[in-house]
């Protein structure tokens, strides 16, 4: 499509009277903006035990990394924290079993479990085809002060995987 062509799609889009959802538009900026999938993860923090939090407003979404559900092989069982649960950093929220192994999740912050992701009751393998989106594993409610200096934006999760591949 010519960029012209683009831009009056995207112009008549914002123009038009359909209601959109705020998740549909942010998500359309994020695309129109980055015009990359990998730049819409940007703020995807990561810890040296393969999870993942991305933070936005106060409430975060905790998974795995791409690399840990890699190691794990085919996922057919995930135990995720209790609602209303009140997690510290590094405390065990959960439980991942493979066909190969079972390994826990951490939490990479502190924070009061808000919600679970439901659909992997009955579809663990979402972990293993969409790790960083469907296959999250629970949001929380971050506690307030809470410090993510020790977590690893993208690229020096990348650096560290490096240094434990062979």
């Amino acid at each position: 499509m010519a960029a012209s062509a683009i831009r009056k799609f995207s112009l008549t889009l914002f123009t038009s009277k359909v209601p959109f959802s705020s998740k549909v538009i942010a998500s359309f900026q994020c695309q129109k903006r980055a015009f990359s999938f990998s730049k819409c993860l940007a703020d995807r923090l990561y810890t040296d035990k393969h999870e993942w939090i991305v933070i936005v407003n106060g409430k975060g979404t905790v998974g795995i990394s791409n690399y840990a559900q890699e190691q794990l092989g085919e996922i057919v069982y995930v135990e995720t924290p209790a609602l209303g649960t009140t997690l510290n950093p590094q405390d065990v929220s959960g439980c991942l079993e493979s066909v190969k192994a079972a390994s826990e999740v951490y939490s990479p912050v502190g924070g009061t479990v808000t919600e679970v992701n439901s659909k992997l009751a009955s579809e663990p393998a979402l972990v293993n085809s969409s790790p960083l989106l469907e296959g999250w594993l629970y949001k929380l409610d971050v506690a307030p002060g809470t410090n993510t200096k020790e977590l690893m934006n993208e690229e020096a999760y990348k650096a560290f995987l490096e240094t434990i591949v062979h």
